[in-house]
């Protein structure tokens, strides 16, 4: 599968099953998930500490750090996807939700090209 051809659906059963397979959702509480999650999106930033944006988008295209890089993306959105499987979480309409909210929030004449706070255009 890629990004085009899959569906969430289809990626978080594949989550699912993997968890269940193993007896898994035992330890799968949202406690855990979220933490796992927060584990995850760390290992992710630590392939960026301490560089430049431009240099950050260098070292994210570079083959010898490539492959790690993807594996860390791949894990925080697989415990993102089982932790919409956990807890019930429609994740298409929850980020249609807020995507919504985020539109209100940064209305385009008004964040537009600027990295300001809602609270702050």
């Amino acid at each position: 599968m890629t990004d085009s051809t899959a569906t969430v659906l289809n990626l978080k059963q594949q989550v699912s099953a993997f968890a269940e397979e193993r007896d898994w959702l035992q330890f799968h509480s949202p406690k855990n998930i979220s933490m796992a999650l927060a584990a995850e999106s760390g290992e992710l930033m630590e392939h960026f500490l301490w560089t430049e944006s431009e240099a950050s988008m260098e070292r994210a295209q570079d083959p010898k750090r490539r492959i790690d890089i993807e594996d860390e993306l791949a894990d925080v959105v697989i415990y993102a996807l089982e932790f919409a499987n956990v807890t019930g979480i429609d994740l298409t309409a929850a980020i249609e939700a807020k995507m919504a909210k985020n539109a209100t929030k940064y209305p385009v004449e008004k964040a537009k090209g600027r990295s300001d706070k809602y609270t702050e255009l």
